[in-house]
């Protein structure tokens, strides 16, 4: 697997089970590789939907991949405090070309204040039928689901306030903002 160095920027690319192309990010930067993970900053990277759709990213955002982990963590840094989008996804791997997974619909918010919401439990239902995950694959998203909710009870990893602030301040170094 091609790893990338310090200060690289990269593409994302989001699958789907049947390997269609869901949704790709341009340009992010990485902060720190290692044998199991990926830690990189976007903000207001441009993001292009499988319908052709382009938008831009709000804010910063540090983001989280291993290799271990059947989900991704997107540490959103808004000015009321840091949000959390969670993936629930395969493992990445990364080409030439992008860092790559395959998106399993399923999803967890964390707001600001702490809440948290699983998201399209539906969609992953019909998705999982349609596209006949197999049991393992379905056993192994929902123990992941059970050790995510774990790492954000206990503020582990990038659920830890010191954490996105370490990286933040790597990527502002980096892009040379301070």
């Amino acid at each position: 697997m091609l790893i990338p160095k310090e200060g690289d920027s990269f593409a994302i690319q989001s699958y789907k089970h049947d390997g269609s192309l869901h949704r790709t990010w341009r340009d992010t930067m990485v902060l720190k590789t290692s044998e199991d993970a990926l830690i990189g900053c976007n903000d207001h990277t441009l993001v292009t939907e499988s319908d052709g759709r382009r938008w831009l990213t709000r804010e910063p955002a540090i983001i989280f991949f291993h290799k271990h982990y059947w989900f991704n963590v997107i540490a959103m840094i808004r000015e009321g405090g840091v949000s959390y989008y969670c993936n629930l996804a395969t493992p990445f791997t990364m080409d030439q070309e992008a860092l790559k997974y395959i998106d399993y619909d399923l999803d967890v918010k964390v707001f600001a204040d702490g809440e948290k919401r699983l998201l399209d439990v539906d969609e992953y239902e019909a998705h999982r039928k349609m596209w006949q995950y197999p049991a393992t694959t379905d056993r192994i998203l929902k123990a992941n689901v059970k050790v995510l909710v774990d790492w954000i009870n206990h503020g582990k990893g990038p659920f830890c306030q010191a954490y996105v602030d370490l990286w933040y301040r790597r990527y502002l170094q980096l892009a040379h903002r301070i």
